[in-house]
């Protein structure tokens, strides 16, 4: 895909990512590495936990978003935060495959800097059922294509 800047964006435009499958032993490893919680590592031990199963670590989630937003909404420059805010309605569980929709909910160039602009967006995390497993807010930083342009 051709890189985007902040000229090309638009308010409402739409942007969706391929599907991933997550699967109990890439929870599990992630949880080893990242977030070692019992309800993360194992099924039997997280029956008994809020989850009611093992569950990804919400860090897990926001880890592969990362992944799919980078691969469907291509930057110039690269997907660079300045901030943001996270939530997650509901557990990423074994088995479910997610995707992510962003959308851009504001455009700002920068009066100080006129080679950049930032943008806020919204990315929802699906999954198969289309219910979110997280929405991420953030505000980025995006490159214009000519400065003042």
């Amino acid at each position: 895909m051709e890189p985007l800047y902040l000229e090309d964006l638009s308010i409402g435009q739409k942007f969706t990512s391929r599907p991933h499958t997550v699967d109990a032993e890439a929870i599990k490893a992630y949880a080893r590495e990242f977030d070692p919680q019992l309800f993360h590592l194992d099924g039997e031990a997280a029956k008994k936990s809020l989850f009611g199963g093992l569950a990804a670590s919400g860090w897990h989630t926001a880890s592969l978003t990362m992944r799919l937003i980078v691969e469907s909404v291509p930057l110039a420059g690269g997907v660079i935060g300045s901030g943001g805010e996270l939530s997650w309605p509901r557990p990423t569980k074994p088995g479910d495959t997610l995707r992510v929709v962003t959308e851009v909910l504001e455009i700002t160039p920068s009066r100080s800097r006129p080679d950049r602009g930032t943008i806020v967006m919204r990315s929802t995390t699906l999954n198969q059922n289309d219910e979110p497993v997280q929405v991420f807010t953030p505000k980025l930083v995006v490159q214009r294509r000519q400065a003042g342009a």
